[in-house]
């Protein structure tokens, strides 16, 4: 008997075929590659938290206030980067803040996402009075300064760090809105949406499921710049203090609660302050990785 042999379908040699076509261009960008190494060594960072921090992040050392980092002449070997103003271990309170700057990104995207898209298909597809109510609504929201804007919401909403990311999404979402209102307009008169309105498809079918689809590549890119716009805006707010409130250890919030002792120990706001510098430059390098390796007119030849 001879043995069947299994033979990849064309599906499955399709998509292979794609991801390396993606992941040549993507890699012919050498920063985006850092960027993508460093923010991966990030999110285990922040997975493995409680592994990788010596200290718990609340935890204060009365006997070593403001202690300078191990390589100072002052330094304490117990706390490798140094303590802060209350004795809590810096390097443990940064492990943990890469937890509370990926949630934040996370749920800042995924909300603005997710606003932004329905109210840009509809805008794009409906067009009229659905768009011109739509889009005039979002041209008000950028015609504010993001981080004012957002200041006003959280001062609505009051200080917290849960009112600072709703207040960054809905921030935010203008830019998805507008993005995928083009893409959509760009898309529905194009032949295969004619031939499934043809066949009976109906408005939502044609929207989600016909239109949006195509629409996904700037959505990608976007979405990573807006991951990085995030934990800067949070990092802003927490620093004027309606963000994270103390004792939390996010990144914005330490350097608020640091920034009296700037001259005194440099330090305390040294560190958070180089975290979300490496971040968001991490992060922007991959997305300017992704849109070299998702839009057509930039693939290099």
């Amino acid at each position: 008997m001879t043995e069947a042999t299994s033979t990849p379908t064309p599906t499955k040699v399709s998509n292979a075929a794609a991801f390396r076509e993606f992941w040549h261009y993507f890699a012919v960008n050498r920063g985006a590659v850092i960027g993508l190494v460093v923010f991966v060594l990030l999110v285990l960072v922040a997975i493995f938290a409680p592994l990788l921090a010596p200290y718990s992040p609340d935890q204060q050392y009365r006997d070593a206030i403001l202690t300078p980092p191990v390589w100072d002449a002052m330094g304490d070997p117990r706390f490798l980067l140094g303590t802060d103003p209350v004795g809590r271990d810096m390097l443990s309170r940064l492990i943990y803040g890469a937890r509370y700057s990926l949630f934040i990104g996370l749920f800042v995207v995924t909300g603005a996402l997710f606003v932004g898209v329905i109210l840009g298909v509809l805008a794009g597809y409906f067009g009229g009075w659905v768009d011109a109510a739509i889009m005039r609504v979002m041209d008000v929201i950028l015609a504010f300064p993001s981080l004012l804007l957002a200041l006003v919401l959280v001062a609505i909403l009051g200080p917290g760090l849960f009112n600072a990311m709703v207040a960054i999404a809905l921030v935010l979402q203008p830019h998805f809105a507008r993005l995928v209102r083009a893409a959509v307009m760009a898309e529905k008169n194009r032949e295969y949406v004619t031939a499934a309105k043809l066949s009976g498809a109906s408005h939502i079918r044609l929207m989600l499921i016909t239109i949006l689809p195509n629409c996904l590549a700037p959505l990608i890119v976007q979405a990573t710049l807006s991951f990085s716009n995030a934990i800067l805006e949070a990092a802003a707010l927490g620093f004027l203090g309606m963000g994270a409130q103390p004792p939390t250890p996010e990144w914005g919030t330490m350097l608020a609660s640091a920034r009296e002792f700037i001259l005194r120990a440099p330090w305390v706001v040294t560190f958070p302050g180089l975290a979300i510098l490496v971040t968001v430059l991490a992060i922007n390098l991959i997305g300017d990785g992704l849109r070299d390796a998702l839009d057509p007119k930039l693939k290099r030849s």
